[in-house]
């Protein structure tokens, strides 16, 4: 990740596109199993395609217009939905749109902040995610040693029974500690006082991204999203925090005019 996200802008694209399009495969594959196979395809390529072509406009200067093959494939699905052999099940296909919504969307914008002008600079992306990696580890610390005890109160026991308030609370104060550590590094080049609402803001809308793939993984009957990283589930148990809590902290920086 931190290779990809500072070295070099094609190393970037390669790395953000494959992260894309298997979170929207462990996704389509969970809600969809092996049903409208080629509209999953579709949406796949429709959601893969929207982050090349934004990427290739932010780091080579492509003309935005290309931006509009994206329709192509977007437009074959409800022609495509025409020539299936039975209507059971399909209003199940409003899956694929919930995919490209919820991880494609957030995904292909991502290229519109890892530009300096003329220059690749991915620095303030890997702030982000330090801050995400940084909540979590204050999240599990704290939620483990104070959390865990039978006084102590769940944070959506109907979601996930192992999250505490305690958690809550020790990954938003370890995502602060992170967010001044870097803004007196110059990695978040924005007024104290920001950087610090800023950690608050990433660290509380990471644990409301995680409970939200929770949400979906429950509904769907499902513990984990895949099983391409040991340990720790698919791809988009890995980034699920981070497709709301870095929307969410370049929607504030955007309001006050920081970025």
């Amino acid at each position: 990740m931190v290779f990809g996200l500072i070295w070099d802008r094609g190393i970037f694209a390669c790395l953000f596109v494959t992260i894309l399009v298997i979170a929207l495969h462990e996704f389509y594959y969970m809600a969809l199993k092996r049903r409208f196979r080629l509209q999953q395809l579709l949406g796949m390529i429709a959601g893969g395609g929207a982050f090349l072509l934004v990427a290739w406009h932010c780091f080579y200067g492509w003309d935005i217009r290309w931006l509009a093959l994206v329709m192509i494939p977007l437009l074959l699905i409800p022609v495509s939905c025409l020539l299936l052999p039975s209507r059971e099940g399909f209003g199940d296909l409003a899956y694929i749109y919930a995919g490209l919504v919820y991880i494609a969307l957030p995904i292909s914008l991502s290229p519109l902040v890892m530009m300096d002008g003329e220059v690749f600079d991915g620095w303030f992306m890997l702030s982000l995610f330090i801050l995400i990696w940084c909540s979590d580890v204050g999240a599990y610390s704290v939620g483990t040693l104070f959390g865990q005890k039978p006084t102590s109160r769940k944070l959506a026991p109907s979601i996930s029974p192992k999250k505490s308030w305690w958690g809550l609370c020790g990954g938003i104060l370890f995502c602060v500690a992170a967010a001044i550590g870097l803004h007196f590094l110059t990695w978040l080049p924005f007024p104290l006082v920001h950087c610090i609402a800023l950690g608050v803001n990433v660290g509380v809308c990471g644990v409301c991204g995680d409970l939200f793939e929770s949400m979906w993984k429950r509904h769907f009957g499902y513990k984990d999203s895949g099983k391409c990283i040991p340990g720790h589930g698919g791809m988009l148990d890995r980034f699920d925090s981070s497709l709301v809590a870095i929307p969410a902290a370049c929607v504030y920086l955007l309001i006050f005019g920081l970025l």
